[in-house]
């Protein structure tokens, strides 16, 4: 494919800049995007997708892609949540409402252990800022902070990337004055996968209702070895939160891997209830007396999840 075609394509299919791209490390990015339209109304914890053509470069070291002459002119698009970083470098509460633009938190996919390769994030972990990009000019999703009351106990529960959209959440609280009790714990597998850490830490110093909770599967080092579902069997969550879980009072919010998770499956004829094995935080939590949302018969419990992966 020529230059000339390569710009035409750009010119046409991409409404977005990257203005801003800050590399964790080489495998995880916060990236900001300014669209060319002004940014819709959106509740946080929502997403929108984001999509590069097949004819962008893709990093190195990634699961090797054989393309079509076909496949050249064409968009791959994801979707992501919209994440936030709270705090401006002035101490003051970021206002996505009035911002020019959408803020993402993405890990770079080298390879799928399915053997599907992988199209998107190696071209994403390629650009710069200043680049062109696609950008949906929809955002949607039911994971939002609806049902959370002003005086609520707030926890939000994630692994890796999954804590993109209770950054959204924790920041809308907060400019709320929410009163009540809230608590992120955040899961990797090493400590430098902690991207947003230094920011939570500066909101808990500002905030001294709210309590963040690094947790690392692979190193210790901010806390022991440890999961989400560990921490809530062994009374250690309920430590940091300084109070018992109470499902009257009490919203959970979970994103990230499924098996954290741990979504039951329903009988379609019975309503029998089967919990995935290893243990998942909702099996953990119902037999506790919180209830998870049914989106299949439209129940809200006090339990939300995101199947973020």
């Amino acid at each position: 494919m020529t230059t000339p075609d390569i710009v035409e394509l750009r010119t046409r299919r991409y409404n977005g800049t990257v203005i801003s791209l800050r590399k964790v490390h080489s495998d995880l990015m916060i990236v900001r995007i300014q669209p060319d339209f002004p940014v819709p109304a959106y509740k946080p914890g929502q997403y929108c997708s984001l999509g590069l053509g097949y004819w962008e470069p893709r990093t190195d070291g990634c699961q090797v892609e054989t393309l079509t002459p076909e496949d050249l002119t064409k968009v791959v698009r994801r979707a992501y949540s919209i994440s936030n970083s709270i705090l401006e470098a002035d101490g003051r509460l970021v206002d996505a409402g009035n911002a020019n633009y959408l803020e993402f938190y993405i890990v770079l996919v080298r390879e799928n252990a399915d053997g599907r390769v992988p199209a998107f994030t190696p071209r994403l972990f390629a650009l710069k800022e200043g680049d062109r990009i696609n950008i949906g000019e929809k955002i949607t999703g039911a994971y939002t902070l609806d049902p959370v009351g002003p005086g609520d106990t707030v926890l939000f529960l994630g692994t890796g990337t999954g804590e993109a959209p209770h950054n959204s959440m924790l920041c809308e609280l907060l400019r709320r004055g929410h009163t009540g009790r809230i608590l992120m714990a955040s899961c990797v597998r090493y400590a430098r996968d902690l991207g947003y850490l230094g920011t939570h830490n500066r909101v808990m110093k500002a905030f001294p209702n709210y309590t963040y909770l690094p947790l690392t599967t692979r190193e210790a080092t901010v806390t022991k070895k440890t999961y989400i579902q560990d921490v809530i069997a062994g009374g250690e969550l309920e430590e940091h939160l300084g109070k018992r879980l109470k499902p009257a009072e009490t919203h959970v919010f979970l994103c990230g891997n499924p098996k954290m998770i741990g979504v039951p499956h329903r009988d379609k004829q019975t309503g029998e209830k089967t919990y995935p094995k290893p243990v998942g935080v909702i099996e953990l939590l119902e037999g506790r007396g919180f209830q998870a949302d049914v989106s299949s018969i439209k129940f809200k419990g006090t339990i939300h999840f995101e199947e973020y992966w």
